[in-house]
Formats: structure tokens, sequence, C-alpha cells
């Protein structure tokens, strides 16, 4: 299937390693030019040489992504190089799991501001384009009660209430917002190797609650976010796709 998304501009926060690359990677290979942005410049660079090699203008920056000036900064250069945005992916999260201070104030200034502020930061650019979108990566964690319960949890719900409200404010100027949880998603180097290595105990009961047997891939969400922020999915805003391989049993 053709995305059409060839010469479009694509965001992606936290886009250097794990499921934010293989966004990344998956706009590339559809022909979109790639911008991305994370905390580690080697990575950052490694990424980006990476897209430039499928023949798309990429660009690369390493920031953190709590500092707003900076990520506004990023959208805008992002914006400048490659004469517009048609497309941004928030997908950095704090992964703040636990009930403490600083878990709720990392999990407010990362997973939600950080959403709030690249989105505003993008705005006037997604409103020259004529198929613009939005995609939260937020997860299943904000869509049932599990494990992560506390900061984590209730921020990633609360992406979804975002998503969900923007999506309707935006859509009479036809910007359309969406959101997309992931169930357990291994990766090397990700939080799933670690507690795999750490807590064995609580990986292999992860691994227990999955009905295919296994976790997810970070191309298999790549796939649903790629898909919703395309033109091809013109009729599609205000939802939450959830991939997860039938982990959650919600109605």
């Amino acid at each position: 299937m053709d995305l059409k998304l060839a010469k479009r501009n694509a965001l992606i926060t936290g886009g250097s390693k794990g499921i934010g690359f293989a966004i990344a990677e998956l706009f590339a290979a559809e022909g979109a030019n790639v911008a991305i942005c994370a905390r580690g410049a080697d990575e950052v660079a490694a990424a980006t040489a990476v897209l430039v090699s499928r023949g798309v203008k990429s660009f690369g920056q390493a920031i953190d992504v709590a500092d707003s000036a900076k990520l506004k900064g990023w959208v805008e250069d992002a914006a400048t190089k490659f004469g517009g945005v048609d497309a941004l992916v928030c997908n950095v999260s704090a992964l703040a799991v636990g009930d403490t201070s600083e878990t709720w104030e990392r999990s407010f200034r990362v997973d939600m501001m950080h959403t709030v502020n690249a989105v505003a930061a993008a705005m006037p650019y997604l409103e020259k384009s004529d198929s613009a979108s939005i995609t939260i990566v937020s997860s299943v964690s904000g869509f049932e009660i599990d494990f992560a319960a506390g900061s984590y949890g209730a921020f990633k719900a609360a992406l979804i209430h975002y998503a969900k409200g923007l999506g309707n404010q935006l859509a009479a100027k036809g910007i359309r917002v969406n959101a997309v949880s992931p169930g357990n998603t291994y990766f090397e180097g990700g939080i799933w190797q670690n507690i795999e290595q750490g807590s064995p105990d609580l990986y292999k009961s992860a691994m227990s609650l999955n009905p295919t047997g296994r976790m997810g891939t970070p191309q298999e969400v790549a796939a649903g976010v790629v898909f919703l922020a395309s033109p091809v999915a013109s009729r599609i805003s205000g939802t939450n796709l959830i991939i997860d391989g039938a982990l959650t049993r919600a109605v």
C-alpha cells in the first residue's frame, strides 16, 4: 500500500532508538523527510545517518524535550530545513513508574508537557499542510490499570484524553490527532530487556499475560503509528489505537 508520504515532512521526538527509531525508519521507507530528537548526541547522529542512507532528508538534534525552548527550536529548525511539517509524532516518555513526587514531576514534564509544547511549536506549520497529523504515543497502562499505576499510567491516560480533545478541536482546521497505545514492546536496551535482566519475576509475569506468548516489536508499533499519520488515514481522528496482541481486555 502506498501511504502517500513521499516528500512529506515528519517530526518524531525520541527517534533515535526503539519505537521512535522504528517509526522514523518506516517514514523514511515511505519516502518522507524525517527529523528526530533525543538526549544522546551519538545515538541521534547514528540514527540520522541511517535515515539519510534511505535517500530522504533527515535532521537530528540532541535535546532534552523537557526544555520547552530547545524543543521549540528543534521543531522550528526542522520546519525550516524541510519547508514545513506534515506529521508530528510525540513519542518520548520518562518511563517514570512509581508514586513518588519525583516520578510524578518527571512524568508531567516529559510525557505530558513535552507533548503539549511540541504540538504548540508545530501548530503554525501543521496549519499550512494539506494533510496534517499529530500522533501521540501513549500506553496500555493509560487504558487499563496494571503494574505501572501511579504517575506513569495516569499521564499516559491523560495523553489519550489530550489526543481525543485535540482531534475534536482541530478537525475544522484539517489536522487529525490520534493516540497509539502499545502493549509490552521488547527491544535491545529497552525497558523490558532491563526488566528481564533486573526483575525476572516481573518479566515472567508480564510474559504470562501476553496471549500471543511474546511481546511486540518496535516495527509492529511503528506500522500503526505511520499508517495513522499518513494521508491514507484521512478519516481517522480522535481515536486510540491499541497495539498489544490482545493483552488488554476492556471493551
